[in-house]
């Protein structure tokens, strides 16, 4: 079976040019196009529009903001690739992930369903802020036009979160394991 290409990035310059700064960098030569950050204050989505990152605190003010003091990890996806950025202890410590060589058979295609049973509040351009019904969770995903249920009792949730799996196969045992995960798309799903 192929693997995918995993490589170390270097965050030396993370400090010194800034995080958004970095995170562009690294969109623009990998070609990717959307952002999900995890911080201690909430969940960040962005996306990339002609080199420039747009992310959901600063299009919802209510929103937790995107900055490298509360940040906990953070991934930068797209088709090919995925940049993954994350925190141990007091260092910072990113990866690359690419596939674009791979073919359908050498990994497993996950949908994961997200949270937000509908839509919150007015339209913004490019951002749709949900809710989930059940648990009254709210972010903000950057694609419009999600088809959520108009009936209020029905809680299906219809963004997906695009991933690949990696199986690995252990030489002595032949237990064969996902080995590594990375984020591809993001979509709304059909009721």
């Amino acid at each position: 079976m192929n693997k995918p290409i995993c490589t170390h990035i270097s965050v030396n310059d993370i400090q010194s040019d800034g995080l958004v700064k970095w995170l562009e960098k690294n969109a623009e030569e990998h070609k990717l196009k959307y952002l999900l950050a995890h911080a201690e204050d909430g969940v960040i989505w962005g996306y990339f529009k002609e080199g420039e990152l747009v992310a959901s605190g600063n299009v919802f003010p209510q929103l937790a903001k995107l900055r490298l003091c509360t940040l906990q990890q953070c991934r930068i996806f797209g088709k090919n690739a995925e940049v993954m950025l994350w925190k141990v202890g007091e260092s910072w410590k990113a990866r690359l992930i690419k596939d674009e060589h791979l073919s359908k058979e050498d990994y497993i295609c996950e949908k994961q369903i997200l949270w937000g049973t509908q839509q919150e509040g007015e339209f913004k351009p490019d951002f749709t802020l949900v809710s989930d019904g059940s648990q009254g969770l709210k972010h903000a995903v950057p694609l419009t036009n999600i088809p959520f249920s108009q009936n209020k009792n029905n809680l299906y949730r219809p963004i997906r979160l695009i991933v690949h799996h990696y199986i690995d196969y252990d030489d002595n045992s032949g237990v064969a394991r996902i080995c590594l995960s990375r984020l591809v798309d993001l979509r709304g799903a059909k009721i």
